[in-house]
């Protein structure tokens, strides 16, 4: 299949383009690089810089590949994500998340590009009472970026029904680990995730880790969340692809290990393989007690298993730092 990647060069796209590749598909990769890297790019993906946001970007890249052969499917990993950040700039999330998919989903109408796998996330969920994220249950998003990707659902949702297209919502939980390549992991600058800042202190980048509160309605007072590789949550993408084409039928999943970690557990299992100081400190605003992912319907419906447990998302993630430490001498 011949698929649209937007957001293809940043951590989560890069790594699902590879497995794309991987599988035999063809790829087309349209990123602004505010985030992405052209390192992340795969040699055998076409690029494109462009922003969604910016109709004028997006329609020549349309009009140029489909004048060759028409696309299959489209995956949009083109989003803001730092929660703290969406409660300091909530305009810059709607702008970003919600608007861009609009005017991306109004040129993949134009260019009857039927089919949509989009990237949303478990903080649609908000809080729910006991801690497990099921589909069908409630949303009650607790910060901007949850709401955001909660309207993009549902714009998918209703554009699908007016214009005859297809979608796969996936919900991600929390992702960690780098591609068993170590040509493409999380390297950005201003890193947020659990996984990486360990890491990062074990290599000596960081003074210390800090655990942001301990005091959380959890068995050890931090929060508890349910973690996944990178690689797991791609291959997920290729076979929610592959659905949309053999079934013609939308889908919403959530992708996750179905097992929870408190961030006390995830230290200590770091600890297990390097040594490197920590501290407590205050909560950050936005965080609920507990999330984790009921995996059933992506199991039941996809055939998806993930496969990487959490000692992999820790040695492939520290494993791709080092890597480029000594890249930069």
């Amino acid at each position: 299949m011949k698929v649209l990647v937007v957001g293809g060069a940043g951590y989560i796209g890069s790594h699902t383009v590879y497995e794309l590749v991987r599988a035999g598909h063809e790829v087309v990769i349209l990123d602004n690089l505010s985030t992405g890297r052209m390192g992340n790019v795969h040699p055998q993906a076409r690029f494109y810089a462009g922003d969604i946001r910016q109709i004028d970007d997006i329609i020549p890249v349309l009009a140029a590949e489909t004048a060759v052969s028409p696309f299959d499917v489209t995956m949009h990993f083109a989003a803001k994500l730092i929660v703290p950040e969406s409660l300091e700039q909530p305009l810059a999330y709607y702008e970003n998340n919600v608007e861009g998919l609009r005017t991306l989903l109004e040129a993949l109408v134009e260019f009857h590009i039927p089919r949509i796998v989009f990237s949303s996330t478990a903080a649609v969920y908000g809080q729910p009472a006991d801690g497990i994220c099921r589909e069908e249950g409630q949303t009650n998003p607790i910060s901007p970026y949850g709401e955001t990707k909660l309207a993009c659902e549902r714009m998918i949702h209703w554009v699908a029904s007016a214009y005859e297209m297809q979608y796969c919502i996936f919900r991600y939980f929390n992702v960690a680990g780098a591609d068993a390549s170590l040509e493409i992991g999380l390297d950005k600058d201003l890193l947020t995730w659990l996984v990486p800042l360990i890491m990062q202190t074990a290599l000596g980048l960081r003074e210390k880790f800090v655990v942001y509160g301990n005091d959380y309605d959890t068995p050890d007072g931090t929060c508890v969340r349910d973690y996944i590789h990178v690689t797991d949550l791609a291959q997920a993408h290729v076979l929610g692809a592959e659905y949309l084409l053999k079934t013609k039928e939308s889908l919403i999943a959530n992708l996750g290990s179905g097992s929870g970690y408190s961030v006390r557990e995830v230290l200590d299992a770091a600890l297990e393989l390097f040594d490197f100081p920590y501290e407590y400190g205050d909560r950050r605003p936005g965080d609920p007690d507990r999330l984790i992912a009921d995996t059933t319907r992506a199991k039941e419906v996809l055939g998806w298993q993930p496969k990487l447990d959490l000692r992999s998302m820790l040695e492939s993630d520290y494993n791709f730092r080092k890597r480029l430490l000594e890249a930069k001498g």
